[in-house]
């Protein structure tokens, strides 16, 4: 293949079958892909293995390629629980009579093609596909190659639904992972309305500084959480393990603590023996330096300048000590990708100053950074978490697949 173009073409024209599905319709396919997701759980897997086998076990990116059985099923139920969530288009914004006669209306009307690239996370390609039928929009799909058996199966999968109720399988389109095909995938300004990378901060990067289509950022996250001088250090030391080891490489986990001095030398009492059971790197400043070798901690270097601001995504995080909430606050703001910062304090007034202050997508006082997510918050699923404040910010889910449009009722009226 020399060019993506007819795969385009294709997507193009599959909006118009796209947008006349009824809402019965979506939910029944939708509910029709549950099914046969949970059918083919065995083969899901064997393909996955396919994937896992060329993949080291010292990559952190294993897990995210990872479907077990239990993650499975979990897609099974979101493609479900999308099912069960309200079209986010055809809804009716506002309507005014203007004092010429004209009916003038405003609605929602799905975005079109959305293409989505994305690394390593199988996953992605049940949820999206789910989002954008659900919305009335076509999806195009430009996996990694780490997972390109198991996409290429679970796209085999979707398309068999589609093709089951006599719709254009070309709603929900796989395209080649040859990077040959990306620079035209991101210029394709006729077929493709938005694009959207998911992944590493290199493939964000790339895909903002060559698209020539709207681009909607999601994946990299630098995430604080700040521990008081008030807080329930037994608290602070479960939320801060739980952010950083429940699944270390994806987005929303921890990647440095802040801790104010005088709680310093306790907290990390506590912290070290959790993230030691983990093998936890900690790359750690001057002061919780001196105090972790004290505690013989085994996993411990100096932290430099670079690993602040850095997203790790593996079993490592950074330490950093302050004086109090505004030099905590100044650190987040140079360092955070503005994807989910915490705070851990018994103070109201610095928690109200956190939620208020610090400019991010997802702020928490006292919980784990790891709830950020689209099915958590209610939302069925996710395509990322966009850390933009145009269009979407936060979990970028079904009702953010939507523009608008004007449609204007008329009766011979000229200006």
């Amino acid at each position: 293949m020399e060019s993506i173009q007819s795969l385009l073409e294709q997507a193009s024209q599959a909006t118009i079958a796209a947008k006349l599905l009824s809402d019965d319709e979506k939910a029944d396919i939708l509910r029709s892909l549950a099914a046969k997701i949970r059918e083919n759980t065995a083969t899901i897997s064997a393909q996955n293995k396919l994937d896992l086998n060329q993949m080291s076990d010292s990559d952190p990116k294993k897990d995210r390629l990872l479907l077990s059985s239990a993650r499975i099923e979990d897609l099974a139920k979101s493609v479900e629980d999308i099912a069960a969530l309200p079209d986010p288009s055809n809804r009716l914004l506002s309507e005014r009579i203007m004092d010429n006669g004209l009916l003038v209306q405003k609605i929602t009307v799905p975005l079109g093609v959305v293409g989505v690239i994305y690394e390593s996370r199988p996953n992605v390609t049940i949820d999206v596909a789910a989002l954008c039928i659900q919305s009335g929009n076509v999806c195009v799909l430009r996996g990694g190659t780490d997972a390109f058996y198991t996409n290429t199966f679970l796209v085999k999968l979707i398309q068999e639904v589609l093709a089951s109720f006599n719709l254009d399988v070309n709603i929900v389109q796989l395209l080649p992972t040859d990077r040959k095909f990306m620079p035209e995938l991101l210029t394709a300004t006729k077929y493709v309305d938005i694009l959207i990378p998911r992944g590493s901060q290199q493939l964000i990067d790339y895909v903002r500084e060559h698209a020539s289509v709207p681009v909607i950022e999601t994946g990299a996250g630098v995430c604080h959480t700040y521990v008081e001088a008030s807080a329930d250090l037994e608290s602070a030391a479960t939320i801060v393990t739980n952010a950083k080891v429940s699944r270390p490489s994806v987005c929303n986990s921890l990647d440095t603590v802040i801790a104010d001095r005088e709680i310093l030398a306790p907290l990390l009492s506590l912290l070290a023996p959790k993230l030691q059971a983990y093998k936890v790197e900690i790359f750690a400043d001057p002061e919780s330096f001196a105090i972790l070798k004290q505690l013989n901690y085994p996993f411990l270097k100096e932290a430099v300048e670079a690993d602040f601001g850095r997203e790790f995504l593996d079993f490592k995080c950074s330490v950093k000590t302050v004086a109090g909430f505004d030099e905590a606050a100044k650190h987040i703001h140079k360092f955070s990708s503005k994807h989910s910062e915490a705070i851990i304090s018994k103070n109201i007034e610095y928690c109200e100053r956190f939620l208020n202050e610090v400019d991010a997508a997802a702020v928490f006082t006292n919980a784990s950074t790891r709830f950020t997510d689209g099915g958590v918050f209610g939302l069925g699923a996710e395509i990322g978490i966009s850390t933009q404040k145009l269009h979407a910010r936060g979990p970028f889910a079904l009702e953010k697949l939507v523009t608008e449009k004007w449609i204007i009722r008329g009766q011979g009226q000229v200006r």
